[in-house]
């Protein structure tokens, strides 16, 4: 940790062979984030290319003086970087079947929360449409809005702002204040369930399926706060 600790101080300074050390050194850590992205109709080496980019981004905005390891503060950075790329070229990619199955879903999800008076489960849902949980919980994921940390808060944005670039955003001491003070100002209006959502989801990158699992709650209920937790931050944000 103390090296690595060095590695950025100096690669701050501008030490392109201490910058260069670091990518190396967390290869492993880009491989494994682009790995979950396999099967999206592109190459799994440019999806690499992509990743490092958003570790280098990593390495230049990380704050010394925050009590976490790089790797821990370089996945979602890494992992939007990926998935703003998908999305402007052309949003991820979902098959065709996939679409259909959500639709399908939806709509069976309405029937169900009108007969049973509450919101159906991941189970009820796949008995009604005649698949697997499996199937399910990946048609709910692609017919869901995208709603994100990494979308841009502004529509005129032409330099691809979004909620987490600002937050993570380094540019002066007072800027990195300003983001932690924000970010906890954000989060403090939540509720336990909701911190613990956004916590498990962009900070420990787990899915909805694993959360769900973790408290107690369906993967649709997981999809829903997610969305709706996510529009309301990037409204305080604009605010």
């Amino acid at each position: 940790m103390t090296d690595t600790m060095e590695y950025i101080r100096r690669a701050h300074q501008g030490d392109k062979e201490a910058r260069d050390a670091l990518v190396t050194e967390n290869m492993g850590l880009i491989w494994s984030i682009v790995r979950r992205f396999a099967g999206r109709g592109y190459e799994l080496e440019d999806l690499f290319q992509i990743g490092s980019i958003g570790l280098m981004k990593a390495i230049d905005k990380f704050d010394l003086s925050m009590d976490v390891k790089l790797s821990t503060y370089a996945v979602p950075m890494i992992t939007g970087e990926i998935r703003r790329f998908l999305r402007d070229d052309g949003m991820i990619k979902v098959s065709r079947p996939l679409k259909e199955l959500a639709a399908k879903t939806g709509a069976a999800r309405e029937r169900l929360e009108f007969s049973l008076g509450r919101e159906p489960t991941i189970e009820e849902l796949a008995r009604e449409v005649g698949a697997s949980r499996e199937e399910v919980a990946a048609s709910l994921e692609a017919g869901a809005e995208v709603e994100s940390i990494y979308r841009p808060v502004g529509r005129d944005d032409e330099n691809g702002g979004c909620l987490m670039d600002r937050i993570a955003e380094k540019n002066s001491e007072n800027d990195r204040v300003l983001n932690r003070m924000v970010l906890t100002a954000l989060l403090k209006d939540l509720g336990e369930q909701e911190q613990q959502i956004i916590l498990k989801r962009y900070f420990e990158n787990k899915t909805q399926t694993v959360i769900a699992s973790e408290l107690g709650i369906s993967q649709v209920q997981v999809s829903r706060l997610e969305k709706k937790i996510l529009r309301q931050l990037r409204e305080r944000m604009l605010e």
